[in-house]
């Protein structure tokens, strides 16, 4: 059974995941919904997330969200759980998905940077051009212009002298 996700959100009450999901044999739209169980204010989003991608029953169903998307959908329902309104906890999703450049990541912890990583690597699959695009264009040349005068490091003339 082939199915491709079209959209993929939540309801609060009764707590459920939401998919409308078009079947590829039959080619019809349709709607999943999946009931969230023993989930409090008090759970792991991801751990939630992961044991909901790899439960046999929606295992097939699932294939094409990513794990990310289930993680935000798990933080909203947390934050509702906690009594916080949707766009506070819209707010706080955001906030936690987004990078900083300045931010040292050297700093982190393995779980931290585990997941900055993902975040980084899902922008990127969504920003790359694919050979499919229509706008795909093969061995692009950029020219930069040269107007300001390039700056030397100091660091660079220094190793020139000891060879």
């Amino acid at each position: 059974m082939t199915c491709i996700a079209k959209k993929c959100g939540i309801h609060f009450q009764p707590p459920s995941i939401i998919l409308i999901y078009e079947d590829q044999n039959q080619e019809k739209t349709r709607k999943r919904i999946m009931p969230i169980r023993n989930f409090s204010k008090f759970s792991d989003c991801s751990r939630a997330a992961e044991q909901l991608k790899n439960n046999p029953r929606h295992k097939a169903y699932l294939e094409s969200v990513s794990l990310q998307q289930l993680q935000k959908l798990y933080s909203l329902l947390k934050g509702h759980l906690k009594g916080q309104s949707l766009a506070q906890s819209l707010e706080q999703v955001q906030r936690e998905e987004a990078i900083d450049p300045e931010e040292d990541m050297n700093k982190l912890d393995d779980k931290e940077l585990a997941k900055r990583k993902s975040i980084m690597d899902e922008l990127f699959e969504k920003n790359r051009k694919k050979k499919d695009d229509p706008d795909f264009i093969y061995n692009v040349e950029v020219v930069f212009p040269q107007d300001e005068q390039v700056e030397s490091c100091g660091w660079d003339a220094e190793s020139d002298e000891g060879f």
